[in-house]
């Protein structure tokens, strides 16, 4: 049994999160193959996407791109968590490329777009400095 605010949840339940006001933090407003919505505004490149910025287009276009200069870049934007979207597969860097953030402390997580979306939206509507690096 899950508790929440007080009350008893069975499973098999499903609850509808969205934000309680408006926000004037950037947000990801939808995704699909080859393009990501910030503010309902539909990006088709490789971006940085920020609570207050949105880098675009970013110079990393795809994964077999990026290198060590392209993970100190994301460790100078003084974020305290970075999510990395792969793109339509999963794939990890080579830990060599994340010193920089390795480095800087700068937590990561590696995800594909869609989950990096969820994922920054919920961190964001926390007050938490995230970018989502999204390789389109």
């Amino acid at each position: 049994m899950i508790v929440l605010n007080g009350y008893a949840l069975s499973k098999g339940i499903h609850l509808k999160l969205h934000l309680l006001g408006p926000s004037t933090e950037n947000l990801c407003t939808g995704y699909g193959t080859g393009f990501v919505a910030i503010n309902r505004q539909r990006i088709e490149t490789s971006c940085v996407v920020l609570p207050e910025q949105i880098i675009e287009p970013w110079d990393a276009s795809r994964f077999e791109a990026l290198s060590e200069s392209h993970f100190t870049f994301l460790a100078n934007l003084g974020m305290e968590l970075v999510l990395l979207g792969t793109g339509a597969v999963q794939r990890f860097p080579d830990p060599r490329l994340l010193r920089p953030l390795i480095e800087a402390r700068i937590g990561f997580e590696i995800m594909d777009p869609p989950a990096a979306c969820r994922t920054y939206n919920i961190l964001v509507g926390e007050g938490r400095k995230v970018a989502a690096a999204l390789l389109l």
